[in-house]
């Protein structure tokens, strides 16, 4: 097949649910994939992208009704994507998929080997021990350190970045002629994103894959296609090359997206929402910024701070080698300042985080809060001090109880730490849900009804149940659409703004970081490496591991 020959038609897509009203998911959508081409879909959470690569792959639900005409051009001919389509030949052969979150998609008791030499087995008439070498091979294509023993471990010795690079691996072991990415590198930090993509773009070179690109990010988008569709509510709305729809973007809602990221110019004013475009185009230019709070007395005092763990032991049980994930770092927290931390993944933020909560014990160093030094803590004793510093942690859904209502959910910290008295409780957890611009019939809701983005607003009431004079953000904003992101944002700032509160804000994307934040501190393998105004440090840095992270950026 010659460069740009069409690999994947796609004409008039349309998948719906049946139900009283069938929901329609995707209405009507058309396009085209090239070989060696990428195309980005772009769209918030619920706007159809990943049903559309379900639907690619054979792999919607069974109650899913498919309108439309798929077909895929391989060299042994064009396979009309339907029913009748002989999937085995297909899906892990001719078409490859990289999910969002590999940790579900990997088999936990199969070593990474094992998993990749089995979808090799499936597609060719090969023996156990060619298998493995193939394996080996694409372990090293995927630029895996020390790949014989990689090749033997498994899904949960791995890091993040390393389990997205086996899942790319698994994908194209067999060289498929499309290759369809969902979000993969949304929960990555700058550096392996940065890295992820690159492979993806050498792998698509060298072997001429057509790729389809799902992300709700529009600079990834920009970065790596040559092609752009942007879905909202099922609908193609726009679509085009990626230089014509993400420079010069006509429709409202591509421009909103565009707007919702956090940039230089939104520093100290609320972000633009996509309901801004839709209703009122010129709405975000009135906003009033924020006004300056000028931090106070210190709140958080941390001094020499170090977290280890035990990693080897000899017979007598006694520690002979730590792990050393925060290792003597000290900083200050002043009332109402937001104080970023920023660094990949596994440098040690959220144990930083969550020692300063009491969720993990201090191996030695003082953390004052209020002056008072609650290192050394007893649990009895963090019970009445923890009111006051609160976790809002990165996977809402994870962290809320699902056999708990919304309305007992919230009123259940009210009662515990005895905040507002037993009449007063259903009151009191209205307000919260005001607060976080939820409705009163969420009370009587459960979390799996309720979106990500609602989910995380969720966290948020919960934690400002108790009043807290500190919450630690801990990636609280890294899985959300734009739009959702900025909505978010803006609550924060306006919930500091009312109740004079801090914040340490845990993040590894930079622009959130630089939005958001007085000051940023960097934090390189469990050390402070550099620390200053947000301004200073992510628009001057000095470090070079700062200014890898910078260059990083998409």
């Amino acid at each position: 097949m010659l460069a740009g020959e069409t690999i994947l038609s796609v004409e008039d897509l349309g998948i719906s649910f049946p139900g009283a009203q069938p929901f329609i998911a995707v209405d009507g959508i058309s396009f085209r994939v090239g070989k060696g081409q990428t195309l980005a879909i772009v769209g918030e959470s619920g706007s159809g992208k990943s049903l559309t690569a379900l639907s690619l792959m054979g792999l919607l639900p069974m109650n899913a009704t498919i309108s439309g005409k798929i077909e895929l051009t391989t060299d042994e001919g064009v396979f009309e994507i339907n029913e009748n389509t002989p999937w085995d030949k297909i899906r892990g052969d001719k078409m490859g998929m990289v999910f969002q979150e590999p940790m579900s998609s990997l088999n936990p008791v199969m070593t990474i080997g094992r998993q990749i030499a089995e979808a090799i087995i499936l597609h060719r008439a090969i023996s156990e021990k060619q298998a493995k070498i193939l394996a080996i091979d694409w372990l090293k294509k995927v630029q895996l350190p020390d790949p014989e023993r990689i090749y033997e471990r498994y899904p949960h010795q791995l890091s993040g970045g390393q389990k997205q690079r086996v899942m790319i691996a698994m994908a194209m072991c067999n060289n498929p002629v499309l290759l369809i990415a969902d979000e993969p590198t949304t929960a990555l930090d700058v550096t392996v994103q940065k890295e992820v993509l690159e492979l993806m773009g050498g792998l698509q070179k060298d072997y001429g894959t057509a790729m389809i690109f799902i992300t709700h990010d529009l600079a990834l988008a920009a970065q790596i296609a040559n092609e752009v569709m942007v879905m909202q509510r099922g609908k193609a709305v726009e679509q085009g090359s990626a230089k014509d729809v993400l420079v010069h973007p006509w429709h409202p809602y591509t421009q909103a997206l565009l707007a919702c990221r956090p940039s230089q110019e939104h520093k100290g004013r609320p972000l633009p929402i996509v309901a801004d475009f839709l209703s009122a185009p010129q709405g975000r230019d009135i906003a009033a910024p924020y006004e300056t709070v000028k931090p106070g007395r210190k709140i958080l005092e941390v001094n020499n701070l170090r977290v280890w763990f035990s990693v080897e032991s000899n017979w007598l049980g006694k520690t002979t080698q730590y792990f050393k994930a925060v290792d003597g770092v000290s900083f200050e927290l002043r009332r109402g300042e937001v104080l970023g931390l920023v660094g990949e993944s596994g440098c040690g933020k959220s144990t930083l985080g969550r020692t300063l909560v009491g969720l993990l014990p201090v191996y030695e160093g003082k953390v004052k809060f209020d002056a008072k030094n609650i290192a050394d803590y007893t649990q009895k004793e963090w019970r009445k001090i923890r009111k006051e510093i609160q976790l809002i942690f990165q996977d809402p859904y994870a962290s809320l109880n699902p056999r708990m209502s919304i309305g007992d959910m919230l009123m259940e910290p009210l009662m515990v730490h005895n905040i507002v008295s037993r009449s007063g409780r259903r009151k009191e957890a209205l307000r919260l849900l005001d607060i976080v611009q939820l409705p009163a019939d969420s009370m009587r809701r459960y979390p799996h009804q309720f979106s990500g983005g609602q989910r995380q607003r969720l966290g948020i009431a919960r934690a400002l149940a108790v009043r807290p004079q500190l919450l630690i953000c801990d990636e609280s904003v890294s899985a959300l659409d734009v739009s959702v992101q900025a909505q978010i944002l803006n609550l924060l700032k306006e919930l500091q703004q009312e109740f004079n509160l801090s914040y340490l804000f845990i993040s590894h994307d930079l622009n959130v970081v630089h939005y958001i934040s007085d000051r940023v501190m960097v934090m390189q393998s469990g050390k402070i490496v550099e620390a200053g105004t947000a301004e200073q440090v992510l628009k001057h840095p000095a470090d070079d591991y700062t200014k890898r992270l910078i260059e990083a950026m998409p």
